[in-house]
Parts: C-alpha cells; sequence; structure tokens
C-alpha cells in the first residue's frame, strides 16, 4: 500500500473507526458515520468490543466491516479497574489494527473517545502515511471530575491524554459547539480543522404511533426515561422527584418507565423499592428498535435528570433529541447544551433541585394543550435543524478536511 495519500479520490479512501465503550451497530452515532461514509463511497471498517448482544468476531452489515474484540471487564471505580479495562481494549485495538492493515488497509484511522488513548495507536501508523481524525464522544477531563467528585493527579493525566489526541489529530469533529471550543481552545487546534457532528436521530426511524397500554399499566402520565444508568446520569434525583409527586404532592397517578442499562441500576432498583414507589416504577432494561419506539410512544413526558456538573452542562443528550423527535415535551435541568438541543420544547428546572424538576413536570400535567404545543415544537426543531441529515455536510466535510 502506499504511504501517500495525495493522489487517493473519494471512492477509494479506506477508513477505520475505533470505538472503546460500546459495540457496533449498538453505537449510534458510529453506525450513522459508518453508513453515511459508505453512502459517500468510502470503504469502512470498524474496530469495537463485543456485547449486548453483539457477538461475532467479523462480520460484515451494510458494507460495513466489523471486527470486534472480547469486552474487556468494564470499570466502575478506581484508577487500577480503569488501568485493567483501557490497557486490554488498547492490546486488542492494536491487534486488530495490525489486521486489518494487512487485510484490507486504511488512509485514516477515526479514533471515537473515551479513552483518550487511541492517538497511541494512530501514533504508530503515522509513518505509513495514516492520518488521525478524533471523534469527540466525552470530555473525559470532565468526566473523572463529574464521576469523582474531585480533580487531583488522574484529572491532569486526562488533560495531558487529551492535549496529546488533539495534537495528534489532523481533523477533530464535536458533537456541539461547547465540544468544539475545548478543542480549539484547550486542545490547540485550528478553527478550520475543527467540525461539529451533531448526535442526532435518524429520524425515519422514529415514528409516531399509539401508546401501549401494557406498557403504561393503566397510569394517567407517564413519565420516560432512556439511556445509562450510571453515576452521572441523575436517576437519584429522578426517584426524589417522583416520590415528591406521588407521597407530597398527592399525584399518584403517575408512572415512570425506565429504559436502559448501566452499573447503577441494581441500586436505583434497590432505592425505588426502599422508597415504597416500586409500583411507580418499571425497568425494561435496554431495548433497541420497534421495541424502544413502543416505549417511547407509550410515555407523555421525557424527562432528563442529568444534574448540572462541568460534564453534563456542556454536553448534548442524545434522550433529549429522541424525546423531540417524538413529540414528547420535555423536562431537565438547567444545562447549557441542553437548552440548545431543547430550545422552547423543555421545562428547564432550578440544577439539581428534584422538587423544582417535579414541579415542572405536575406543570406539564396541568397544562396538556401547552405540553402538546411544546412537544410539536420539538419535532419541528429536530426536522428543520437538529436531525442526521444537517449533520451530514459537516461529517463530509471533516473528512475532505482529512484527506487534503
Amino acid at each position: 500500500m502506499s504511504s501517500s495519500l495525495e493522489t487517493f479520490e473519494p471512492y477509494s479512501r479506506h477508513v477505520l473507526i475505533i470505538v472503546e465503550n460500546l459495540p457496533v451497530p449498538l453505537d449510534r452515532r458510529v453506525w450513522l458515520e459508518a453508513t453515511t461514509l459508505i453512502s459517500a463511497g468510502y470503504q469502512v471498517t470498524v474496530i469495537c468490543p463485543t456485547g449486548r448482544g453483539w457477538e461475532a468476531e467479523y462480520e460484515v452489515i451494510d458494507g460495513v466491516h466489523i471486527y470486534r474484540y472480547p469486552a474487556p471487564p468494564e470499570a466502575h471505580s478506581g484508577a487500577k479497574a480503569y488501568a485493567i479495562e483501557y490497557s486490554l481494549a488498547l492490546w486488542h485495538m492494536l491487534r486488530l489494527s495490525i489486521r486489518v492493515w494487512r487485510e484490507r488497509g486504511f488512509e485514516v484511522i477515526h479514533g471515537c473517545n473515551p479513552p483518550d488513548l487511541i492517538w497511541i495507536i494512530a501514533l504508530l501508523f503515522r509513518p505509513f502515511g495514516v492520518r488521525y481524525l478524533f471523534d469527540h464522544h466525552d470530555v473525559c477531563p470532565e468526566l473523572f471530575e463529574a464521576k469523582f467528585g474531585k480533580k487531583g493527579a488522574l484529572h491532569k493525566l486526562m488533560l495531558w491524554w487529551e492535549r496529546l489526541t488533539f495534537a495528534c489529530a489532523r481533523t477533530s469533529i464535536a458533537t456541539n459547539e461547547s465540544f468544539r471550543q475545548i478543542a480549539i481552545k484547550r486542545g490547540k487546534m485550528k478553527p478550520e480543522d475543527v467540525f461539529v457532528v451533531r448526535s442526532a436521530p435518524k429520524v425515519e426511524k422514529f415514528e409516531i404511533r399509539p401508546a401501549d397500554p401494557e406498557l403504561r399499566k393503566g397510569f394517567g402520565t407517564v413519565l420516560g426515561y432512556v439511556g445509562v444508568i450510571g453515576q452521572q446520569e441523575g436517576m437519584d434525583l429522578l426517584i426524589e422527584a417522583v416520590d415528591h409527586l406521588v407521597n407530597r404532592a398527592e399525584r399518584p397517578d403517575i408512572h415512570a418507565l425506565i429504559v436502559g442499562f448501566g452499573p447503577e441500576l441494581e441500586r436505583v432498583k434497590a432505592e425505588v423499592i426502599s422508597r415504597q414507589l416500586d409500583a411507580h416504577f418499571t425497568f425494561t432494561g435496554a431495548l433497541y428498535g420497534e421495541d424502544l419506539l413502543r416505549a417511547l410512544n407509550s410515555c407523555d413526558i421525557g424527562v432528563a435528570p442529568d444534574p448540572k456538573n462541568a460534564m453534563n452542562d456542556i454536553s448534548t443528550m442524545n434522550k433529549v433529541m429522541e424525546y423531540m423527535t417524538l413529540e414528547k415535551p420535555v423536562v431537565q435541568f438547567d444545562l447549557t447544551e441542553g437548552r440548545v438541543s431543547a430550545g422552547t420544547a423543555a421545562l428547564y428546572a432550578k440544577p439539581n433541585d428534584p422538587e423544582d424538576f417535579a414541579a415542572k413536570i405536575a406543570w406539564l400535567i396541568d397544562h396538556p394543550e401547552l405540553a402538546q404545543d411544546m412537544g410539536k415544537r420539538g419535532r419541528e426543531r429536530v426536522f428543520s435543524a437538529l436531525s442526521w441529515e444537517h449533520s451530514v455536510p459537516q461529517l463530509l466535510a471533516a473528512y475532505d478536511r482529512v484527506f487534503k
């Protein structure tokens, strides 16, 4: 394979996407990127872990070649646990990168964080003319701060890894403008090398359908949550809000439908039981495709209880976009990027105040016509500015830049 990239035309461009935290095609952002590149004439290979039902070591789906490695044990806490997880993942990603290089070749490594360590693999292939495009999924230093409530030496190490990531990247794509400013200011990248490619739903897959009475369980109002059930997602605040509505505001006709998985799931279930709220919560586990659509269509209000912290304030929440696409009014805490996403389609509670969160839910229940209008505005907002089709030109522009 030639080490010079200047003669490659778009139809001969080979891309290797590396992702550590979710298998593909389960990772919806990565899958949309991969299939969009395939549609544009690129050849795309993905390296990712196994898990969640995707166990084949190698397969081709919709033209995307997928190489999977055994998922290492997921770290929930502690530097040693994270070191083990990321070391094993890096070893497998490097091993499979060499295999892909020999079998298919590639000119660009598209690295998705976390962790901010894929630059190590990109650097090893740089002498062969391979360029690095960084896909900035999470702000890892802020994630560390939100997870452990402190900074310290490990926080400084993550800032250093982040800086090296940007230094090795020819081009970077950010999920929102806040992330773009980090790439420019903290990462020292040129503004013309950073592109905003928002995480957004593919709207044709999110059809509005009748609710499923079985999922609603006879309740008058159903709150919907979809996403990770982890330490920094604010499930404790949501439980407090429902507790306030049911037991203090005397609104027993409320049910919360919780869709998702994560390390805190069992603890959250135990908290619900300890507050004697188990009749007001249903935990479905992870749902995909038609099952997910059925669950979301059965909800009246989409909730995003992510607390305000250094990470959440500048992150785009995929669940908010999905609620909006299905015309669900949203209640969330007042976060910078949360307002950018939802605009007037959401009510914004005081940061990390579960009673005010409950009050916003109650207001929507008491004003059904206004809540319906909010839902319609949300869907219109997604279709007019935020759906995946609006991100496609930016993704392709980023790739034109990295090949330039």
